[in-house]
């Protein structure tokens, strides 16, 4: 199920719920580069495979850190839906990631409680291979409507 199609509200979200997975790949050397392309980022440790191995003694060229940052924050924003809003996000970058790997981005609800009328949720959230190794855990706030509430403002401005 995707957000596009339902909105999400605090009200239906329970403590030690999983929010729906976002899975990507399996990853190929192709699309590595074209994130590095589209960034700028011409490390050659995303591209030069030769260079990856010998030089550098890696395992391959890598997934780029801020294509795992972004599909990080896709997760949640996937999940809060057009009238949430992702509040805060943080992770670290624990583990590389490869051409072929497929990756699943996670998340459980830890916490939930109101604040100015807006449903904050806690989450812990992470990025695993193929294999279950954790690459990236974290933690995100998400901000979802009360139902029958006001709507959750644009610009989002964080609670008192």
């Amino acid at each position: 199920m995707t957000t596009a199609n339902k909105q999400v509200y605090f009200d239906d979200v329970e403590v030690g719920m999983d929010i729906p997975n976002l899975i990507k790949g399996p990853m190929t050397q192709a699309h590595i580069m074209r994130w590095s392309a589209s960034q700028e980022n011409w490390h050659r440790i995303h591209y030069d495979h030769p260079f990856s191995l010998d030089h550098e003694k890696l395992p391959n060229v890598l997934i780029n850190g801020s294509w795992k940052q972004q599909i990080m924050c896709q997760l949640v924003k996937d999940w809060v839906g057009l009238e949430g809003w992702l509040w805060k996000i943080s992770f670290q970058h624990r583990s590389m990631n490869v051409p072929g790997d497929l990756i699943t981005t996670w998340g459980k609800v830890t916490d939930k409680y109101e604040k100015d009328g807006m449903g904050i949720v806690e989450l812990e959230i992470g990025l695993r291979n193929q294999d279950n190794v954790e690459a990236c855990p974290g933690k995100a706030t998400a901000v979802l409507p009360i139902k029958g509430g006001n709507k959750i403002p644009y610009p989002f401005q964080r609670p008192s």
